[in-house]
């Protein structure tokens, strides 16, 4: 049985996100994913540090908020470099 390996956001990697923009628009959003921020009360969104391909805005944060995503594209995948909490077991010995 092959396992699939699953995908997921990590800090570090470059991405481009397609979203929604003003009225019949698409907004285009390239860079480096620095994590997410909770935005509001019930809203999560991803922070984005734009690349030169943003011109005078380069270095910028820009947070993209998931209900406007339509698509993302990676470029750059990094590893994720967090430890995985349930694979770790303290032991004590008394």
């Amino acid at each position: 049985m092959n396992k699939k390996k699953e995908m997921e956001l990590t800090e570090g990697s470059q991405y481009k996100i397609f979203s929604l923009g003003g009225k019949d628009t698409m907004l285009e959003t390239e860079g480096i994913f620095k994590g997410f921020i909770s935005v509001g009360v019930d809203e999560i969104g991803l922070l984005m540090e734009l690349n030169e391909n943003h011109g005078d805005m380069a270095g910028t944060t820009r947070i993209v908020t998931l209900h406007v995503i339509l698509a993302i594209d990676v470029f750059e995948a990094m590893p994720n470099e967090k430890k995985d909490v349930d694979k770790e077991t303290s032991h004590y010995v008394g």
